[in-house]
């Protein structure tokens, strides 16, 4: 081997061996950070098989049509963005672990009712008893939530903050891919009613709650050797609910950062989309043997392939331009959907399978960037103690697009892709306008055009923010 092939391959090591050690810094994060992660991995697996197949337990379980099974998912979905206003800070107020008791309480007991529900069909009012049912489930998702972002925020030093934030990512994505797999193996395998999924997140809250007793012990925030607190932590009294409040409205960047999370309501609102109206779409084209927890997985499971090449690559580029591009990809997933299925092929089954397969991958791809990033943005925003206040407050843009989209899933199930279209499909005489290509195209559409704004006012939106990569000291000398 001459000198030259020396060296190349000399720095081709040198390459791959500093990516390796970039993921070095999360050696500053303490067990209270692990257990998190997996409380994480855990809830997300009982949440997201829950979210996947709430619409189609409501119907195929509890006898609910398209519109009224959309409604009562609506309750769910808008309590849980309306109660992350509240959940913020009371978070903050209460302290992480005393926040994590409250909300496992209040999943135990609205996952325990639905079970209950479901397993007794000749249970009296067991229909009406949906609603309070699905409606307590909100406070406890989310404070979830908000205990997760403030967590990672707290649990990791300052240099570690960005790796710290993809890991969390990370792992409730392969949490995600769990509970789709979960749901196929339920539905498909075990052949077994969809009560059976709901009764996995009764399972995950009492192992959760262990966890929490036994491993998360202090609330101080993680510094890395030389780091010193943004804010000298004092024995002071802690704030109320309402004192927060007051503080974090008053602050301009937090308004600035409020438009922003509205920009990216169309992206955001892909996800949501995938639990209200792709299970039964999925259902409708393709047959009832779709398998639509194996759909459901392949974006977690992306996800998670792509965060571990992308958490050592993360901190190295600006916070804003990663979150623009990646959420216009994830936009343009829609698009892969609006195309003729005959270009995939003859068979209906296969060329919508095929569809979904080619949306997920390009939705996965953005998602790896922009989504992380969203989080990273609101620990840039928001001043030490008030992450979770900023993770609530935001999300009001986010409350009514889900209210919007969450009370017309029905309607638009009904318009664009009704029980038995496949035949109409199938003979080339379904309108356009009255086709599944259609829903998607005006979706798709919809998310293109917040992040053009985002685009068009960057500077203003990013002002006073620190958004470009922190290099680590040892590093830069």
């Amino acid at each position: 081997m001459d000198a030259s092939a020396m060296a190349k391959q000399k720095s081709a090591f040198d390459v791959i061996k500093g990516y390796f050690l970039d993921f070095k810094v999360l050696k500053d994060c303490k067990l209270e950070y692990w257990t998190v992660q997996v409380i994480n991995l855990l809830d997300s697996l009982a949440y997201f098989a829950f979210l996947n197949i709430a619409v189609v337990f409501l119907s195929e379980t509890m006898g609910f049509s398209d519109i009224k099974a959309g409604y009562i998912f609506t309750v769910f979905t808008i309590s849980t963005t309306l109660l992350l206003f509240v959940s913020g800070f009371v978070t903050d107020s209460l302290g992480i672990k005393k926040a994590m008791y409250l909300a496992m309480a209040l999943l135990l007991i609205a996952r325990g009712g639905i079970v209950i529900c479901g397993f007794f069909p000749n249970m009296p009012y067991r229909s009406t008893l949906m609603w309070p049912l699905f409606l307590l489930l909100a406070p406890g998702s989310a404070m979830v939530q908000t205990i997760f972002q403030a967590a990672v925020r707290r649990y990791t030093s300052n240099r570690a903050r960005s790796a710290g934030f993809s890991m969390w990512y990370l792992v409730m994505n392969i949490g995600a891919a769990l509970g789709g797999f979960a749901i196929d193996f339920v539905r498909l395998t075990l052949k077994l009613d969809n009560t059976w999924i709901v009764n996995i997140g009764v399972f995950t809250g009492v192992l959760c709650t262990i966890l929490t007793v036994l491993f998360i012990r202090n609330e101080l925030q993680v510094l890395a050797p030389g780091e010193k607190p943004e804010v000298e932590e004092e024995a002071t009294e802690k704030k109320t609910p309402w004192q927060i409040l007051c503080e974090v409205v008053s602050q301009s960047a937090f308004w600035r950062f409020l438009v922003l999370v509205s920009c990216v309501i169309g992206v955001r609102a892909v996800f949501l989309y995938m639990a209200l109206l792709q299970p039964k779409y999925w259902l409708r084209v393709i047959g009832e043997n779709a398998p639509m927890g194996l759909f459901q997985a392949i974006n977690p499971v992306l996800i998670v392939v792509g965060l571990i090449l992308f958490i050592p690559l993360a901190n190295k580029f600006n916070i804003y331009k990663m979150l623009i591009f990646g959420g216009m990809i994830s936009s343009i997933s829609l698009f892969a959907l609006v195309v003729p299925w005959r270009w995939f092929s003859n068979d209906i089954a296969t060329a919508y399978t095929m569809m979904t397969v080619t949306q997920l991958v390009i939705l996965s791809i953005g998602e790896i960037i922009w989504s992380p990033k969203l989080q990273e943005y609101t620990a840039a925003v928001a001043p030490p103690g008030q992450e979770g206040s900023y993770l609530g407050m935001s999300l009001l843009p986010y409350f009514i697009a889900k209210t919007f989209i969450g009370l017309l899933s029905g309607h638009m199930l009904l318009r664009f892709c009704p029980e038995g279209i496949q035949p109409q499909i199938l003979t080339g005489t379904l309108p356009f306008w009255r086709s599944p290509e259609a829903m998607w195209l005006i979706l798709g559409a919809f998310a293109i055009f917040g992040l053009v704004i985002a685009m068009v006012f960057k500077r203003w939106l990013t002002f006073g923010v620190k958004l470009d990569p922190v290099r680590d000291a040892s590093v830069a000398h």
